[in-house]
């Protein structure tokens, strides 16, 4: 079997989980004899290819002359009003070079229309111009490739999707790693959640991370549940020799690592981390990540007078990120709303106890780990307080959470992929 699959980011590029779920599940897919071509943006030529191989978008002519792209082309308006077709070019620039190149010949109506774009590759200002661009070139991939289904992971990937399925007729599945209601609770950009219910009405099969990720596809967005799949996630093993860095600190150290976001509830990390200093000044808390509300933690830690105990690493990965495990005697994940969470298998596969939210994907497949409600500080900050100073409770937490996350392969997630493909397999 192959499969055309769309992402947004491969490793060691990486913003978050949903690259390095990418790659494990690929990884996983080879071992059940399926082929993946894996489309990004950009790619760098430093990405593993072990178990994919790469195609750079960026490296992809499109011919808006051709009959596939008429449908795309008469519906232009529906781009964003910020949106620039052709690259770096305002939209009354775009006008006069369409009507030049109208009257001028097939000489610069080529230039024009067939073309490469360069895509970032990141989440910047442009973002939905590249949305748009992306699915332009996985229509021109569609039509050039040989390939059983399409695969898609999560929003930014679904135009592509689609624009691959209509051109090919092959079936779509897409897979729901976060939704915008994980981002933003009820502030949801409304754009983006079009974008999302679009991509899950055009696809054939839905694949959620949790069935607390498939709850909010199925109440909404509208879909019918035998449309949608749980399929949770797994972590990579370590391959690596064991990592024991120089201890820096006395203290025991309590870490959080994510994106300091509203979905990542790093202000209630804030809240239990005071609470706990009440009580053991011994402790230090580390706050590994980046995003916008990062300020406001350094400024919340500061009202607090507990700056000197707090640690703001900016974000982290690969091996810095074994290395923080390494050092840490405690991970909390405090998410608001989590879709899975990969961070806490990480954790425990470094032999660190972890407590999670009960809103959170992860929380249905660990045994070993203590849960809590994230508005909860009380109760995170006690949960902290018994695996910082009760030593059986840490320990069996440590050693039964260990053997448990061993368990939780992506070569099992990968084969209950396979099934999904072939539900929808022509």
């Amino acid at each position: 079997m192959r499969v055309l699959m769309f992402g947004w980011e491969f490793p060691p590029h990486i913003t978050g989980g949903l690259g390095t779920a990418c790659f494990g599940l690929t990884k996983g897919l080879m071992k059940q004899d399926v082929e993946v071509l894996f489309v990004v943006p950009k790619a760098y030529g430093d990405e593993n290819q072990e178990a994919v191989r790469l195609i750079n978008a960026s490296d992809v002519s499109v011919d808006m002359q051709e009959d596939i792209y008429k449908d795309y082309w008469k519906n232009l308006s529906y781009f964003e009003i910020n949106s620039k077709i052709i690259p770096y070019c305002s939209p009354d620039e775009y006008y006069h070079l369409v009507t030049q190149c109208e009257h001028a010949g097939s000489e610069h109506w080529q230039s024009l229309y067939s073309r490469n774009y360069t895509f970032s590759g990141g989440y910047g200002s442009y973002l939905m111009e590249e949305v748009e661009r992306y699915a332009l070139v996985a229509a021109s991939l569609a039509r050039s490739q040989t390939f059983d289904v399409i695969h898609a992971h999560d929003w930014l990937t679904y135009k592509a999707g689609i624009a691959a399925k209509q051109i090919s007729g092959k079936p779509l599945v897409i897979h729901v790693h976060a939704t915008e209601f994980d981002r933003t609770g009820e502030h949801v950009n409304e754009i983006v959640y079009g974008i999302e219910k679009y991509g899950m009405e055009q696809a054939d099969k839905i694949i959620a991370v949790s069935n607390f990720t498939r709850q909010i596809v199925i109440d909404r967005y509208g879909i019918n549940p035998d449309k949608v799949h749980t399929v949770h996630n797994a972590v990579e093993p370590i391959d690596k020799a064991e990592i024991n860095p120089e201890q820096q600190f006395k203290e025991k150290i309590v870490t959080f690592l994510g994106r300091v976001t509203y979905q990542k509830g790093p202000d209630y990390f804030i809240e239990a981390a005071h609470k706990v200093l009440q009580y053991d000044n011994n402790v230090r808390f580390v706050m590994a990540g980046s995003g916008d509300m990062l300020h406001k933690m350094v400024m919340r830690a500061a009202q607090l007078r507990i700056s000197k105990k707090f640690h703001f690493t900016g974000f982290l990965k690969g091996h810095d990120v074994d290395k923080m495990f390494a050092q840490s005697d405690v991970y909390v994940m405090p998410s608001v709303s989590e879709p899975f969470g990969i961070s806490p298998l990480e954790a425990m596969r470094s032999n660190v106890p972890v407590i999670v939210s009960k809103q959170s994907g992860v929380s249905e497949v660990l045994k070993y780990a203590l849960k809590v409600d994230f508005w909860d500080v009380d109760a995170m900050a006690d949960a902290i307080y018994g695996l910082l100073h009760y030593p059986a409770l840490s320990n069996t937490f440590i050693a039964k959470g260990k053997k448990e996350v061993d368990n939780m392969k992506w070569d099992n997630a990968a084969l209950k992929v396979k099934e999904v493909y072939d539900l929808v397999k022509l």
